[in-house]
């Protein structure tokens, strides 16, 4: 009884102590930064972070000479079906929390579980704005041809496809409003691989400021105060 009494205490150390290993590192390494590239070609694409207190999006144009998100993301696959958009926001996250958590007051315990363990799909966000705001929870950055074409494989990537090479929408009315749409993504989302982890991965592919690592909204908006 003894033994086994021991066993179990040694198992809920274990847990307590990553537990507090990674509340330790997902306060600290947000603060390390990664330096911006050093360039000398012109900075010319407006491109933007944004956040809605948890979850963070890139904000792109919707179309300019180098991409036209509209041959990926078509405003037919929202609910208004139509409109002159200015700008597409993407994010990355886990799907049950996308499809099955529109507020916190509705988060399961099964879904929560299956997000930070690497056992449910993940799903890409996508919606149409008019016009962005600066301010606390909205950044503007500019970015070269170079890093924006960089920026747009990054984002890509992270879509699953159909046959057609196409990004697979998900059909569901667990939308947020009349301008987005959810699709199929690639990857499983952790505790060690949010929604936020991905933006920041965005951000030093396209030779931007950001975290040496970051779960969370703070860790990347820190180093654009």
């Amino acid at each position: 009884m003894k033994k086994i009494l021991f066993t179990a205490l040694k198992i809920i150390g274990s847990i307590v102590a990553v537990v507090l290993l990674y509340v330790v590192l997902a306060l600290t390494l947000p603060l390390i930064p990664v330096a911006a590239d050093d360039v000398s070609e012109p900075k010319t694409v407006e491109v933007f972070l944004l956040t809605n207190g948890v979850h963070t999006d890139i904000v792109v144009p919707v179309t300019n000479q180098y991409m036209d998100w509209r041959t990926e993301i078509p405003v037919r696959d929202t609910k208004a079906g139509s409109g002159n958009f200015k700008y597409l926001s993407v994010g990355w996250g886990d799907k049950g929390f996308y499809l099955d958590t529109p507020t916190w007051a509705e988060l399961k315990v099964s879904t929560a579980l299956k997000a930070a363990f690497w056992l449910s799909e993940s799903a890409m966000h996508c919606t149409f704005y008019n016009k962005m705001v600066v301010g606390k929870d909205c950044k503007r950055i500019l970015l070269t041809e170079t890093q924006y074409r960089k920026l747009v494989g990054f984002i890509q990537n992270k879509f699953d496809r159909d046959p057609n090479g196409k990004p697979i929408l998900i059909r569901t009315d667990a939308v947020y409003g009349s301008n987005d749409a959810f699709y199929d993504a690639k990857g499983s989302y952790s505790f060690l691989d949010t929604c936020n982890t991905w933006t920041n991965r965005g951000l030093k592919i396209a030779g931007q400021k950001a975290a040496l690592w970051t779960a969370s909204d703070f860790g990347i908006f820190y180093h654009y105060e």
